[in-house]
């Protein structure tokens, strides 16, 4: 599933501010986010809605701690196709999106074809999913894996235009 998005929508100084609000706390109802960006609850809600169905926000989640949920091991794994093809990139691709363990999968350019992010139990998982899944698929030639050892910055909110936390930004593009 791709970023990139054909229509692009102009956001004001309104809608990044919410768009903020919303990364730091997605449970933010209307009154509380009108508060915090100097709004009506009403215009809020406007934009907020504009800003779901154009799908600058494409939805919210609970953030767990994987550990306490039992999947200690994040492992990156880099795949190199056995053949680059139309067909083989498309049999990977559902090979990949059968895996529960993935939590991203990139297409790289340089020395691997794929990168994937993902989150096990335990190394004899890992070993399951690299030995019972990836190296026979008829679609993979290589597999090589990294086992995380400490994470020093997991997911953070999107840098976006205006924010305040003094670290360098880019200009939008105009």
């Amino acid at each position: 599933m791709g970023d990139a998005m054909t229509a692009e929508i102009t956001l004001d100084g309104f809608d990044l501010k919410i768009l903020s609000a919303l990364q730091a706390d997605g449970r933010l109802s209307n009154q509380d986010l009108a508060e915090r960006v100097h709004l009506s609850a009403s215009q809020c809600s406007r934009r907020r809605i504009r800003l779901e169905e154009r799908g600058v926000v494409r939805g919210y989640r609970a953030e767990l701690a994987p550990a306490l949920v039992g999947l200690g091991v994040t492992v990156f794994t880099r795949i190199s196709l056995a053949a680059h093809s139309r067909d083989n990139a498309r049999r990977f691709a559902e090979l990949v999106q059968g895996l529960d363990c993935v939590l991203e999968a990139h297409a790289l350019t340089g020395d691997s074809d794929y990168l994937l992010k993902m989150i096990v139990p335990d190394l004899q998982a890992l070993s399951e999913i690299v030995n019972g899944s990836l190296l026979p698929h008829e679609s993979v030639a290589q597999v090589r894996s990294s086992v995380v050892l400490t994470t020093l910055k997991e997911a953070a909110p999107l840098p976006l235009p205006g924010a305040r936390d003094g670290g360098p930004r880019r200009k939008p593009a105009t």
